[in-house]
């Protein structure tokens, strides 16, 4: 990765910015975890998220290789979502060789359920951003102690250089 891409994301904004995108996954998957649903995992997760939010048709081979995973791993996948009523596989009348992968409303149930979990999670309060704002000072001190080992400058000096820069890019 080049330095200049490294660098941009230590920044304080940058890193807060990923903190928080972070913050909200985390906090719609905990609430998706704590509900009483079942448990996907990533992969489960992201071609569930295929089938439901792309056209289709969706076929095993087609799933692979949009994510870059083997065909097997698919099947179980499939395998799970297909237990759940998620999905349904039907063989492909016009070439018995494809296995189709069909919605259901038992799927489009669970993604809506779970989107509300993740609209719920980008709601922001005003204690949401205390969080944030003491995540960004951390990060900063982070930031500075990590440029007071590298350049081998004091560590006071660092720290007043990493918030003079805060401060230059706050809006």
């Amino acid at each position: 990765m080049p330095r200049s891409r490294n660098r941009a994301r230590l920044s304080g904004e940058g890193m807060a910015r990923n903190l928080k995108a972070l913050g909200l996954w985390r906090t719609a998957l905990v609430a998706s975890v704590r509900k009483d649903a079942p448990d996907l995992s990533a992969r489960q997760l992201a071609i569930l998220l295929q089938v439901y939010l792309t056209d289709p048709p969706h076929t095993v081979r087609g799933l692979a290789l949009f994510l870059n995973i083997s065909k097997p791993a698919v099947t179980r996948a499939l395998d799970r979502l297909s237990v759940l009523g998620f999905v349904k596989r039907k063989r492909d009348a016009e070439d018995k060789r494809n296995v189709l992968v069909q919605r259901t409303v038992k799927g489009s149930v669970y993604l809506s359920d779970f989107a509300e979990l993740v609209i719920a999670a980008g709601a922001v309060t005003a204690e949401d951003m205390i969080r944030v704002e003491a995540d960004e000072a951390l990060a900063a001190t982070a930031k500075a102690r990590l440029q007071s080992e590298l350049q081998g400058m004091p560590l006071r000096e660092a720290t007043a250089a990493v918030e003079a820069t805060l401060e230059a890019s706050a809006p």
